[in-house]
């Protein structure tokens, strides 16, 4: 591991690609440290202290990677495009013309990511909206002067730091490593770690501790297990004449991931549930409230369990659907003389790679749904505040690791091509 990453700054531009990175981190981590212009914080530190930082509070913080109790820049932080992307990969479902962008190539996903774009500052206006009435209201005091140009002044900035955010993500895709809005997840999430383990270590003490950290070492040897388990299906090519030449046939594979969807079922569910959250707050008292106090935000409940998995099942299936087409695969293959042996090409290879991919689908996503509850249902026996369940709850633990693991396959490929040895062996 550590040869790896010094062969990694041996090389150039692999080394100006990390070094980006860090520095994009970096700026995101001081913009969630920015104070809010019209915000008291001596208040607002004090009355956060005060409550239990559960529910919305909780949620978008622990994407926001501790932000938002702050009320800083980043205080949205990610959730607004994340949100953004789940809209729009639904509507390409449903819209011809999304549909067709999308096979347009390059040129169409273009289109997409711009409409994306509108989409996550709009959602951001309101959700930054609703967060400063949500701040006034169940923190007295933590909001100097409430009026209309001072709303709207914080409105704005809570809009442009979302949009800054994005920016930032786009530039780690094109000009670091790869993978920015997911690794600036990731931060968000480790970045809270130190502090919630510290605070429980010392409020419950080493044996809770210890249990946490063990069932934290399960779930990670879980996943990277999981995470290299594939179906291999084989591809046989003929002999054909291009121009006046012959290419020798040969045999290679398909690989198809048992977890194809990665840790975007968590996201994307976690994503979900964030909305109803989010309105019972901001409606304030109320059955709905109470009722999402209870069932939504609470991550011990038995509603919470069985809404959160079966969420994640569907979204497991809804993005291996939307990141694989079995028919587009069969008609490259048959394009380039190709065929699955014991299978015709075109419609029944089509069939079978749906067949396949379904079958292995059920198994991965069983498995997320799993791991993504199996902290939740152990921290119900420990003595955790809310927060510390969302820091060391099953959708951070996923996050960390699915992203660690996505970023040194990446940083992986680009050492195997220079003839160095990877991370992974």
């Amino acid at each position: 591991m550590l040869r790896a990453f010094v062969n990694a700054f041996k090389i150039p531009d692999l080394r100006k690609k990390i070094l980006f990175t860090v520095l994009i981190i970096f700026v995101y981590r001081v913009g969630s440290h920015l104070p809010l212009p019209n915000v008291n914080f001596d208040v607002l530190a004090e009355q956060v202290r005060q409550q239990a930082q559960g529910g919305v509070l909780g949620f978008i913080n622990l994407f926001s990677g501790g932000a938002l109790q702050r009320l800083a820049l980043f205080a949205l932080g990610i959730m607004p495009y994340i949100t953004s992307s789940i809209i729009m990969q639904l509507l390409t479902v449903v819209i011809p013309k999304l549909e067709q962008w999308q096979k347009q190539g390059e040129v169409g996903t273009k289109k997409i990511t711009q409409w994306t774009r509108y989409m996550t500052v709009t959602l951001a206006l309101l959700q930054s909206t609703g967060l400063v009435f949500l701040f006034n209201t169940q923190f007295t005091g933590s909001i100097r002067v409430f009026n209309p140009p001072r709303v709207a002044f914080m409105v704005l900035t809570l809009t442009a730091g979302t949009a800054l955010i994005m920016w930032l993500g786009e530039l780690i895709t094109q000009r670091g490593i790869g993978n920015g809005m997911s690794i600036l997840i990731f931060t968000s999430v480790i970045s809270t770690l130190p502090s919630e383990g510290a605070t429980l270590l010392s409020t419950a003490g080493g044996a809770a501790f210890a249990v946490v950290m063990g069932i934290g070492v399960a779930i990670i040897v879980a996943v990277v297990f999981m995470e290299q388990g594939q179906r291999r299906i084989p591809v046989q090519y003929a002999k054909r004449v291009v121009g006046r030449r012959m290419t020798s046939g040969g045999s290679t594979y398909i690989p198809l991931k048992v977890n194809q969807a990665g840790v975007i079922p968590i996201i994307f569910a976690s994503s979900v549930l964030y909305f109803p959250t989010l309105i019972a707050s901001a409606l304030g008292e109320g059955w709905f409230k109470r009722f999402v106090d209870n069932n939504l935000s609470n991550q011990t409940s038995i509603a919470y369990l069985v809404i959160f998995g079966l969420m994640v099942v569907f979204f497991a299936y809804f993005y291996t659907a939307i990141s694989f087409n079995p028919k587009d695969t069969a008609d490259n293959i048959r394009k380039y003389g190709g065929f699955i042996p014991g299978i015709r090409p075109g419609k029944p290879t089509s069939d079978y790679l749906e067949k396949v991919l379904s079958r292995i689908t059920l198994p991965g996503s069983l498995f997320l749904a799993v791991i993504a509850l199996t902290p939740s249902i152990a921290l119900f026996f420990l003595p955790l505040s809310q927060s510390q369940q969302f820091s060391f709850g099953g959708t951070s633990v996923l996050i960390t690791v699915g992203v660690a693991l996505e970023t040194m396959k990446q940083l992986e490929s680009q050492l195997t091509m220079r003839h160095y040895e990877g991370f992974l062996r």
